[in-house]
């Protein structure tokens, strides 16, 4: 079977995207193993375009280890400046499973997004039990073995969990990550974020994601940093969030809705042949 489709980036986030409005084929959790798998296609996510009448288009997305997930805020630029050119527009609104998202066109590769309010009640997470969650008070430990206790749970799409610490190089995520993902108190699992602010516009990174592990880049990450590190009155409501390859910027408006800035790839267009 060959398929065509595209791959796109932001800053490093990288996707494999198949249009499915004109013809859906339908891939098993297999087959979309293989595509994400580094050594075939590779990439974080795979993002199924589907056809919607309300809305420019429809957005399934898919971890690299199969399974589904609710949001995926790069992946949702990357796409927005796909359709826009398509289409010939500056805003492109795309269906998702857990609401609306429209996007404008900025110019430059550059495309911003309204992830919209986040939520921030322990059901809503969601947590396993009523828990403070600007501190659920979980212990991770340094490279030096050293004790520290935090994180702070923010669902914007999907389940996160944020630990501001001195120094994010001071640890492994790579072996705290999935500890943390597959903690108790998330029946869902949850995006591990390690965070580090250098001063009230700035936060530097590290992400490992729920299904997909190290990431080079995570927007609803970037996302819930910047409400984290609001709710705990450490940043401005307009801050940018670096990862190794570049920043995005998020503001929080008066609304509360987040909004997220930042650059996509150019488009590439691929063959997938299963």
């Amino acid at each position: 079977m060959d398929i065509k489709a595209f791959k796109m980036d932001g800053l490093g986030n990288d996707f494999v995207i198949i249009d499915q409005r004109k013809k859906v084929i339908n891939l098993t959790k297999d087959q979309i193993i293989k595509i994400c798998d580094r050594n075939f296609i590779g990439c974080d996510q795979l993002i199924l375009i589907k056809k919607n009448k309300k809305n420019d288009a429809g957005l399934e997305f898919y971890n690299s280890d199969g399974s589904i997930s609710g949001a995926c805020g790069n992946g949702t630029r990357c796409v927005a400046d796909l359709l826009a050119r398509e289409k010939d527009k500056k805003e492109i609104v795309l269906w998702t499973s857990e609401g609306i998202l429209k996007s404008k066109i900025l110019g430059n590769n550059l495309v911003e997004t309204e992830i919209g309010v986040p939520n921030t009640n322990w059901n809503e997470i969601p947590l396993n039990k009523n828990l403070n969650t600007k501190n659920l008070d979980i212990k991770i430990l340094d490279k030096n073995n050293k004790e520290h206790f935090g994180g702070t749970a923010v669902n914007v799409g999907n389940p996160h969990v944020i630990f501001f610490v001195e120094n994010i190089e001071d640890f492994n995520l790579k072996k705290i990550g999935p500890e943390i993902e597959n903690h108790k108190f998330f029946p869902e699992k949850c995006n591990v974020t390690l965070a580090m602010v250098i001063h009230n516009n700035l936060i530097k990174v590290k992400v490992w994601e729920r299904g997909a592990g190290l990431t080079k880049a995570c927007g609803t990450a970037a996302c819930a940093t910047a409400v984290a590190g609001n709710l705990k009155n450490l940043i401005e409501k307009t801050v940018d969030i670096e990862f190794s390859l570049g920043k995005l910027s998020i503001s929080i408006d008066n609304n509360n809705s987040v909004h997220m800035k930042g650059p996509v790839s150019d488009i590439k267009d691929i063959e997938i042949k299963l």
